[in-house]
């Protein structure tokens, strides 16, 4: 089961990994974030996949709303996609992919650094992983 879990969308991300790599080698590194996902956007879009920018999403505690976050991009429905602009990713990195997995229904996510390092993460958080607001209220039942 792991390794199909590793798997999950594994064509989808591969091409779009494909895409990073390409933009990465022909736009460079140090560039904002905001033009590195633009002229990613355009080679993901170039390439076929469909794109969303600027996914805004509601976050939730205990069934209240408590505010908005913002996906960079979400490809085909099914991943996110969060682009930096950094020496090196860092943890607070992947624990922000991470979190936006766990606040929505997708369940893999690619952080991509335009850097002077190409690098990236691909995580992945399944729905079955994440708690219900039903499973929540039953945890404040007494």
């Amino acid at each position: 089961m792991q390794n199909t879990l590793q798997r999950l969308h594994w064509d989808l991300t591969e091409k779009i990994i494909g895409v990073y790599h390409q933009v990465h080698y022909e736009f460079g590194d140090g560039f904002l974030e905001k033009l590195c996902q633009r002229a990613l956007v355009i080679g993901l879009r170039d390439a076929g996949l469909t794109v969303e920018e600027q996914v805004p999403v509601m976050i939730k505690f205990r069934g209240q709303t408590i505010g908005e976050c913002v996906f960079d991009i979400v490809v085909n429905g099914l991943v996110i996609v969060e682009v930096k602009s950094c020496n090196r990713l860092e943890p607070r990195h992947r624990a922000q992919g991470m979190n936006y997995l766990r606040a929505s229904i997708y369940e893999v996510a690619l952080v991509f650094n335009f850097g002077p390092t190409r690098e990236f993460d691909r995580l992945i958080y399944t729905n079955d992983r994440k708690i219900t607001l039903a499973q929540a209220d039953a945890l404040r039942t007494p």
